[in-house]
């Protein structure tokens, strides 16, 4: 019987015949939600790599109904063309598919030492799974990010690869001060221990920032950051996510969660909530001129406007304002 969850938020899709739970080294998490077509890119890709390392794929379907992801997935796992399982994480919501996965990656798989996250928008290079894994045991790194490289639909869109939304924080491998994304991410499995489940919190289910809480949350336990510029993986950005109204609402959500993440790391502390908003008033009246000396620097309006928006998001998220653009994934 395979160990799963106790709170029947996961069920078993299909798994790979005769699977070595005990000699799987890494272990591949792979969210998805009604996207059949590139879930199946994103493996083909993770088939493709190129390691001496034993590891396994659980593709996490967070469409409980027609589960189409699942649905294309399965049959390559039950030939046995990829090692690993499906599952059915049956609570809807961004942080309760990584949940999902990362819990059942701890229940089947006893030795794992590597956890590696990749999105179902996402196709990782040759060379990924081992670059990652090898920054971790060189950099000394608990948890490791590399670059989302993003692949435009339209080629005339790639001068949006330097906008901050779609830019890396990071050039260089080496030790980093913070993380903000699960989109292409390593966790050891001991940070996996200590943190616990729930890993994500609940609250960024539909507005996204569980991630950027999570790994939050791990730096000031003491667990050490790094970045592999390298481990690249590909994003597919359709022309929707260049349009004004979506890089807009990306950068107040930026903001919004920024002013959350702060609380929770400050909670506790004397007048935490006073110096939050402080903060958040003093990044929007420098922000103008933050924006000026970005256009100095860019020539690009978009990016320049980049600071306002998300100090103003700072701003707002103190009156309750959310930004929940997983609520309405098609739009997204």
């Amino acid at each position: 019987m395979i160990p799963l969850p106790s709170d029947g938020s996961v069920s078993i899709a299909g798994r790979s015949p005769r699977l070595d739970v005990e000699a799987v080294e890494v272990v591949v998490t792979l969210p998805t939600f009604k996207r059949p077509e590139q879930v199946l890119e994103t493996l083909a890709s993770l088939r493709a790599q190129q390691t001496g390392r034993r590891f396994a794929v659980i593709v996490m379907e967070n469409e409980a109904g027609a589960r189409a992801g699942a649905k294309a997935a399965v049959p390559l796992f039950e030939r046995g063309e990829i090692s690993g399982l499906v599952i059915i994480a049956h609570q809807r919501g961004n942080c309760s598919a990584y949940n999902a996965g990362w819990q059942t990656a701890i229940l089947q798989f006893p030795n794992f030492r590597h956890l590696l996250v990749i999105d179902d928008d996402e196709i990782a290079d040759p060379q990924w799974l081992e670059r990652m894994c090898g920054a971790a045991e060189t950099l000394g790194a608990d948890i490791v990010g590399g670059p989302q490289v993003p692949d435009f639909a339209d080629p005339a869109h790639a001068k949006w690869a330097e906008h901050p939304v779609f830019a890396p924080p990071y050039r260089e491998t080496g030790r980093v001060p913070a993380l903000y994304s699960s989109g292409n991410l390593l966790l050891g499995r001991n940070v996996l221990i200590a943190m616990g489940p729930p890993f994500l919190d609940l609250k960024f289910n539909f507005m996204g920032g569980g991630d950027s809480d999570f790994l939050s949350r791990s730096a000031q336990r003491g667990f050490v950051l790094g970045w592999c510029a390298e481990g690249q993986v590909h994003e597919t950005v359709p022309a929707r996510r260049v349009e004004a109204d979506w890089i807009r609402a990306r950068s107040l959500r930026n903001g919004v969660i920024s002013t959350l993440v702060e609380k929770k790391k400050r909670a506790g502390t004397p007048l935490a909530g006073a110096m939050v908003l402080l903060k958040s008033l003093a990044l929007l009246a420098a922000s103008p001129f933050r924006g000026m000396l970005r256009l100095a620097r860019t020539g690009s309006p978009a990016i320049a406007i980049y600071p306002v928006h998300v100090a103003l998001g700072r701003v707002l998220a103190e009156f309750g304002y959310a930004n929940e653009q997983y609520r309405q994934p098609e739009k997204n």
